[in-house]
């Protein structure tokens, strides 16, 4: 079992920078390819981003490419979310999630999920 803990959420103005972090304990961190995903009022929940096992592969949607940083740290267990020049159209619930299969962007794949936190962007 892997528990994730997300945090890092809040209200911010367009324009404005946050940063999500996501603390895992259990399972031995670096096992898992980690990833992002949001979810927006009424919407399916959306890849946002994801990073290898060892930090060298990240992977983005295209909407946030430029825009968002993800990042990890193994020997603190957790995965980063940078997230700049926000945009109203980011908010929404932001979850972490563990895939012990590697790199994807497929909600399937991934095998542990956080609670979310929420990011709300205004105008």
């Amino acid at each position: 079992q892997v528990q994730l803990v997300e945090s890092g959420g809040g209200l911010v103005q367009a324009g404005g920078s946050l940063r999500l972090s996501c603390a895992a304990s259990g399972r031995t961190f670096s096992d898992y390819a980690m990833g992002w995903f949001r979810q927006a009022p009424g919407k399916e929940r959306e890849f946002v981003a994801v990073i290898s096992w060892n930090g060298r592969i990240t992977y983005y949607r295209d909407s946030v490419k430029g825009r968002f940083t993800i990042s990890r740290d193994n020997a603190k267990n957790t995965v980063y979310l940078q997230m700049n020049s926000l945009k109203p159209e980011d908010t929404a619930v932001y979850y972490c999630a563990a895939d012990s299969g590697g790199i994807a962007t497929k909600r399937a794949a991934y095998d542990y999920w956080g609670q979310g936190t929420q990011v709300t962007v205004s105008s």
